[in-house]
């Protein structure tokens, strides 16, 4: 399994969750507290670790070798009070392709506007429509986030489910005095993340999701130009939402997991595709134009 190296100097931790429906490594650092007591921060993330990887999420069986992947890391910048820290969480969900032994991310995020409560020796409490802890409400967001964008990977809009639960987080959370859930706030937050994958308007970013990964790379294995089409497909779906809505949060963050795998299948492409994908990704992903340009010179 890839392993990520971005854990603290303080707090180094690796969890390999053996039940339920997640692998999920989770670490909390605290590099720019000055403490002489970290304690607290291990705590909190083995309370985490067992919040995350040793409850039920779902109503679905999950073999060992479903279980799903992904990375929590919480990144504590200043501690305000006994109890109330501000950080960063950095979120990554990865995918096993077909008939390989590489995983392919689906999300790497930071979310910046992470604010919250824990005092130590306390126990994490959830409930899906009641609002009771930043903490907790922001770790089961992304978990289902990640479920959301999992099943749609694999059958498509196979993630409603767990995108309207994700919502449902939101919506409890909108008396919160923590930034990250309310529209008002921003354009790219847990409140526009999950309004854009539920909303109707921006439907083809999730049908690329299943065209990407489980008819193109999951294909690719047997059929590389069969593979190569439906991710060609993919994009050009994505190019429709982009000219609905320029600059859509859950677009961005589409292709900021994806740019570097874009790169790499249409390399190997014909002349013809190299330059219809170029064109659109730069119509698409302006940001990433000298990126994308890489697949112009590659040589097959």
């Amino acid at each position: 399994m890839k392993k990520y190296l971005l854990f603290s100097l303080f707090i180094f931790t690796t969890f390999l969750g053996h039940t339920q429906e997640f692998i999920c490594q989770i670490s909390v650092s605290s590099p720019q507290v000055q403490a002489s007591d970290k304690t607290i921060y291990s705590e909190m993330q083995q309370q985490l670790y067992e919040f995350v990887n040793s409850q039920k999420w779902t109503n679905y069986e999950f073999k060992q070798e479903e279980k799903i992947e992904c990375t929590i890391m919480i990144t504590v910048s200043d501690r305000i009070s006994t109890d109330e820290f501000k950080g960063t969480v950095n979120v990554q969900l990865r995918r096993p392709i077909y008939h390989t032994s590489y995983n392919s991310v689906l999300l790497n995020y930071v979310d910046k506007d992470f604010q919250f409560k824990y005092l130590e020796g306390q126990n994490l409490e959830f409930n899906e429509n009641t609002y009771t802890s930043n903490l907790t409400s922001t770790v089961a967001y992304y978990i289902n986030v990640f479920l959301g964008l999992d099943f749609d990977s694999f059958s498509q809009n196979g993630g409603t489910p767990f995108f309207q639960k994700a919502q449902n987080i939101v919506n409890a959370a909108q008396n919160s005095p923590e930034r990250g859930w309310k529209a008002f706030e921003s354009l790219k937050n847990r409140y526009w993340l999950v309004e854009n994958m539920l909303n109707s308007t921006y439907a083809p970013i999730r049908e690329a999701n299943y065209r990407f990964h489980r008819l193109g790379m999951d294909v690719m294995t047997e059929n590389v130009d069969i593979g190569r089409q439906s991710i060609m497909e993919s994009i050009d779906l994505l190019k429709k939402v982009n000219r609905e809505k320029p600059g859509l949060f859950a677009m961005q963050l589409f292709l900021e997991a994806k740019a570097d795998e874009i790169v790499n299948i249409f390399s190997q492409a014909s002349p013809m595709d190299k330059n219809r994908v170029v064109n659109i990704l730069k119509e698409i992903d302006p940001a990433n134009g000298q990126k994308y340009q890489k697949i112009l010179t590659a040589t097959n």
